[in-house]
């Protein structure tokens, strides 16, 4: 990417906000999920974290990045549109993590179109399955493992409440973790699981320049903020160590938005 993202490899420092915990981050070799694994590893997490295949040059980055930190790095290849494989890697994460405290539903697929009539089901089925299912069927495989003070955190987006017209199925997905959030929020409260949701605006993530924006939109990417330029994944990390630690212990049901000062979540 040019320019390269700042992913917090050289600016994130940790404080051991998040000593002793495991946590599983899915889409953790780039972007967002790289940044939060970056940050957990620096606050005393081992962290386990999925990434597509193809991906593994990235993963292999990561791998380095949190080993450094003298924490267990465990890199889990596939693709999480498949049932079988969201099982498996919860399963893998507890085993060589020894437990699960921390679950972050991170990956998504975002493809821009600039009609409806653009979007083919195959796109519109392989977002909600990226985007929807897998969260789904990850969250339930987790659950078992969790135990009173764990946390689960979804990625959603301003796109839940701000829909953009060129990503409509994107919108409708990051919608569904919106809501998703917030119910299992209520479901969970009482087994002492916290679960929040962060609401990222435009980041510059390789989200954007491999088909979530039209190319004639990328130069101008997230100008119209009222900061007047894009968010680093780095600048999002905190907010997903807060909803990991017990800092927030009172916190669930929640959708942290950070947009550049468009406005919070609705």
């Amino acid at each position: 990417m040019d320019p390269k993202p700042d992913r917090g490899e050289q600016t994130y420092k940790g404080s051991g906000r998040l000593a002793g915990r495991k946590a599983l981050i899915t889409g953790g070799d780039s972007g967002i999920g790289r940044a939060a694994a970056i940050a957990f590893a620096r606050e005393g997490a081992d962290v386990a974290f999925g990434f597509l295949p193809e991906e593994q040059p990235d993963a292999d980055e990561v791998i380095q990045l949190i080993e450094a930190e003298g924490r267990k790095a465990v890199p889990l290849a596939g693709d999480i549109r498949d049932e079988a494989f969201c099982q498996q890697m919860v399963a893998q994460a507890v085993e060589q993590l020894g437990g699960l405290d921390i679950l972050v539903n991170n990956a998504a697929r975002q493809t821009a179109q600039k009609t409806l009539q653009d979007i083919t089901t195959e796109q519109f089925d392989r977002t909600f399955k990226t985007n929807v299912y897998a969260p789904f069927w990850i969250t339930k495989a987790a659950l078992p493992h969790l135990q009173a003070g764990a946390a689960i955190v979804f990625t959603t987006s301003e796109q839940a409440y701000d829909p953009s017209e060129t990503i409509m199925d994107y919108a409708q997905t990051k919608a569904c973790l919106a809501n998703f959030t917030k119910s299992l929020a209520k479901s969970l409260a009482k087994q002492g699981i916290r679960v929040n949701g962060v609401a990222p605006g435009p980041f510059w993530t390789p989200l954007q320049p491999t088909g979530g924006q039209l190319p004639d939109k990328l130069p101008q990417f997230g100008a119209d903020t009222p900061m007047g330029r894009p968010g680093q994944p780095a600048e999002i990390a905190p907010v997903y160590v807060l909803l990991a630690s017990n800092e927030l212990s009172y916190g669930t049901g929640q959708i942290f938005g950070e947009n550049g000062g468009k406005g919070v979540p609705g």
